[in-house]
């Protein structure tokens, strides 16, 4: 990791309130990506991990019985909880958590993440994978920056000084060795993606 958690924690509580108002179409459409291939069951509890203001915990709160963002920044957060009290959701909690220490012990269906991930390591994120697989949902559905093919050094899509993207292949080899097969790979950019890992 590039930053520490801290470091990354207070960048985005500096962002939070206007996080929202200027995302780039990739990442628009790997929410929407993420939505369709999480497709909650209705009695389904899903856990958003790196939930930022509660894009993704908030689009599936109608479709599932239970959604639990977990992020590092109290701003983003406090973002997402305003959206949830906004809407009248009362099926959705949002607390923090690391991908990592994820803050959750309870049953969980389907693990969600966009736009979150590629902050940490590759061994960090490998090992993310397999604590996100020892909770034992059927499905996760990972949106993120992500290389497809080797990244133009000069036309990056993600910041260098921050982020630490891995390829589709490391990320693939990390859900099989946690117990999972992949089952879609939507590539958005040649720098940004969805997986969908399930349990094999």
């Amino acid at each position: 990791m590039k930053k520490t958690l801290d470091e990354h924690a207070a960048r985005f509580d500096e962002v939070a309130a206007e996080y929202d108002e200027d995302k780039s179409e990739e990442y628009n459409e790997c929410v929407a990506l993420v939505l369709e291939h999480a497709a909650p069951e209705s009695d389904d509890t899903v856990l958003d991990l790196g939930c930022g203001t509660g894009a993704i915990a908030l689009g599936l709160a109608d479709a599932a019985e239970r959604v639990v963002g977990r992020d590092i920044s109290d701003g983003m957060l406090a973002q997402a909880r305003e959206k949830a009290a906004e809407r009248g959701l009362e099926n959705v909690e949002f607390g923090q958590g690391r991908f990592r220490e994820p803050n959750y012990d309870g049953a969980v269906s389907v693990v969600t993440s966009n736009f979150a991930m590629h902050h940490l390591s590759d061994a960090e994120k490998r090992d993310a994978i397999a604590t996100i697989a020892a909770l034992g949902p059927r499905k996760i559905v990972l949106g993120d920056v992500m290389f497809f093919g080797e990244p133009d050094p000069d036309d990056p899509f993600f910041s260098p000084k921050v982020d630490d993207p891995a390829t589709v292949g490391l990320l693939a080899d990390a859900f099989t060795d946690a117990g999972y097969a992949l089952t879609a790979v939507e590539m958005v950019h040649d720098q940004v993606g969805v997986l969908v890992a399930e349990r094999r």
